[in-house]
């Protein structure tokens, strides 16, 4: 038990300040909620039923998102730190940089006129936005793993794919999730946009308060979508250190 409450004591001031913070943000909305008087649009747009369905829609949204970029991200980020690929490494990380340099807005359009509307081009609008946080963190984690650890583990006997898989991606795993995280809260803000292609999300809320001119719904929408940002930050840095080897 000692030990348990020493560890405890240990973590960071974000992983106790940032539940608070959501506990604190999400009561005080749900008082305005239950104390505010809405016109029939804004009842019809939050009532629980349609307020579920458009926040399980941001969720999948930014779920789908997330694998697609992790699958791609992580597995070139360990491509491009193999010595016989760096030549590669400043084109990769350009590429990158052009769908995060790009406006979102501006992405998603482009990607419509070629895919038109719908889930699955809001996916690729944001998959292309969200790569460069991941591979630019997995390519930094594994660079800097010390080479005398790696040398070692190879002048035992371990192949390169076994010095890769149980030394250099376990000394990696803070950096590399630090980049997953900042692309998850990267993407729960971005998913916002994807209404204007024709995905819903809570984005919908906000873009129907600003064109009928409905702050409440304005309101709402921009409160759940920093919440649902938060939480997932929040988890996030929960299981960066979960994952995190002893005495690193």
């Amino acid at each position: 038990m000692t030990a348990l409450s020493a560890r405890f004591r240990r973590l960071p001031m974000d992983v106790w300040f940032e539940p608070l913070l959501i506990v604190v943000v999400g009561a005080g909305y749900l008082i305005w909620y239950l104390n505010t008087t809405f016109t029939e649009t804004e009842s019809a747009a939050l009532t629980w039923s349609s307020l579920q369905t458009t926040i399980l829609d941001h969720i999948k949204l930014t779920a789908v998102a997330t694998a697609i970029v992790v699958v791609i991200a992580i597995p070139l980020g360990i491509v491009l730190t193999r010595p016989w690929a760096r030549l590669l490494n400043p084109i990769a990380i350009n590429l990158a940089n052009v769908g995060q340099a790009a406006p979102a807005v501006g992405l998603l359009v482009l990607f419509t006129f070629w895919l038109g509307t719908g889930f699955r081009t809001a996916v690729i609008g944001l998959v292309v936005y969200a790569v460069l946080p991941i591979l630019q963190n997995t390519i930094v984690g594994l660079r800097q793993v010390d080479q005398r650890t790696v040398e070692a583990s190879r002048g035992i006997g371990m192949s390169a794919v076994r010095t890769l898989v149980l030394v250099e991606l376990p000394l990696a795993v803070p950096v590399i999730l630090n980049g997953v995280r900042t692309a998850l809260v990267i993407l729960v803000g971005t998913a916002t946009l994807s209404t204007f292609i024709g995905a819903t999300s809570l984005g919908t809320l906000i873009t129907t308060g600003v064109t009928l001119f409905l702050p409440k719904l304005l309101i709402s929408g921009a409160i759940l979508v920093g919440l649902l940002a938060l939480i997932v930050d929040w988890l996030g840095r929960l299981v960066e250190l979960a994952a995190t080897p002893r005495g690193i």
